[in-house]
């Protein structure tokens, strides 16, 4: 589980959450800033780290290595995101190859992904809903996976206009193909097995 710690900025001063607001976290901390607030939160939780390395591994071999699938993509962990003002690390995010042929050797990358997935714990779940999605429909995040493992949820979203639409939600232990990934079936009990 993990607990977020939502750091105001004094508001006499006005002044908005900085870079060096999140590198002064401690190292056990993710800090992401939105819209000017800063938010922290403890390293995610064995069950939740499971689940992203499951989704990963799931998508690895056919859509980055090509390998079964059609390949095509950069499918990558917690990269920190530079999204404007707005500072996110999401649990997964992946960018074509066709737009992005090599991620940038940098402490942080300010192209937005093509497709992301937000692994939801009780504590951090209204985070990713509201405040993440707006910023990634804004800078034209067309795909958003929500995964929920303890209701064993994937909810997929596409971004159409300035709003995402809910897709589809799979619930269990279903064989699903979902989009981006369509082209090859994503079995859901392997995200959920221990």
């Amino acid at each position: 589980m993990r607990l977020p710690l939502r750091l105001l900025v004094p508001e006499m001063t006005h002044k908005p959450a900085t870079y060096a607001d999140l590198e002064a976290l401690p190292p056990n901390q993710v800090g992401e800033i939105i819209a000017g607030v800063l938010y922290a939160s403890p390293r995610p939780a064995t069950p939740h780290g499971r689940v992203a390395s499951r989704v990963h591994g799931e998508l690895y071999p056919p859509f980055e290595r090509g390998s079964g699938g059609p390949g095509g993509w950069l499918i990558r962990f917690e990269e920190e995101l530079h999204l404007g003002s707005d500072v996110l690390v999401p649990d997964l995010a992946g960018w074509r190859r066709e737009r992005v042929p090599r991620i940038p050797d940098a402490p942080f990358i300010e192209i937005a992904p093509d497709w992301l997935c937000e692994v939801l714990s009780p504590s951090t779940a209204a985070l990713d809903r509201d405040q993440k999605m707006t910023v990634y429909a804004r800078e034209g995040v067309r795909h958003v996976w929500l995964v929920e493992p303890r209701a064993r949820t994937l909810e997929v979203f596409r971004l159409e206009g300035p709003h995402y639409v809910r897709l589809a939600t799979y619930v269990g232990e279903a064989t699903v193909r979902v989009e981006p990934f369509d082209a090859f079936p994503l079995e859901l009990r392997v995200l959920w097995e221990d």
